[in-house]
């Protein structure tokens, strides 16, 4: 049984695995959910350009790598290396998080009409109710294991 303390690891987890297996899905060719990105990305998609697609096989491997880096929170490892994970991980919750607000301002923005993206309705949409706060859910789910960590090894970060 799972233990609750480290539920936001497992569950942080599982937002990295299934965010690889979209662009693993994408970068083999298939195009279901492309279209709700919009804009250049899904553009790029449709052209199947090389380099764009190598991008989302790379991308893939690092949120696959993200998901593989939670699961070195779930042991007790030195002091040194317990200071580094959870100052990574936290870091990278907030950078996670950033990301996905300052898409969603800037979407927000633009369905106002107060910034100009080229991002039909359709896309917008998808973007302000799905994406953004995807992107969001897994930085806090970083934030949270990484505090969830820091408590559960009694770091002394002084």
């Amino acid at each position: 049984m799972i233990q609750s303390k480290r539920i936001y690891i497992y569950v942080g987890f599982i937002w990295c695995f299934l965010f690889a297996l979209m662009s693993f899905y994408w970068a083999g060719g298939g195009m279901i959910g492309a279209k709700s990105l919009g804009g250049l990305i899904y553009k790029k998609a449709v052209e199947r350009e090389s380099s764009f697609i190598a991008i989302v096989w790379f991308t893939g491997f690092i949120k696959l790598g993200g998901g593989l880096f939670l699961l070195l929170l779930l042991r007790k490892w030195s002091k040194i290396t317990n200071c580094v994970l959870y100052f990574l991980s936290l870091i990278g919750g907030i950078f996670l998080s950033l990301y996905g607000l300052v898409n969603f301002i800037s979407l927000i923005l633009s369905s106002i009409g107060l910034l100009s993206l080229q991002i039909d309705n359709f896309a917008l949409r998808w973007r302000l109710f799905f994406w953004e706060p995807f992107w969001m859910i897994g930085g806090v789910l970083f934030i949270l294991s990484a505090l969830e960590f820091k408590k559960t090894n009694i770091l002394d970060l002084k």
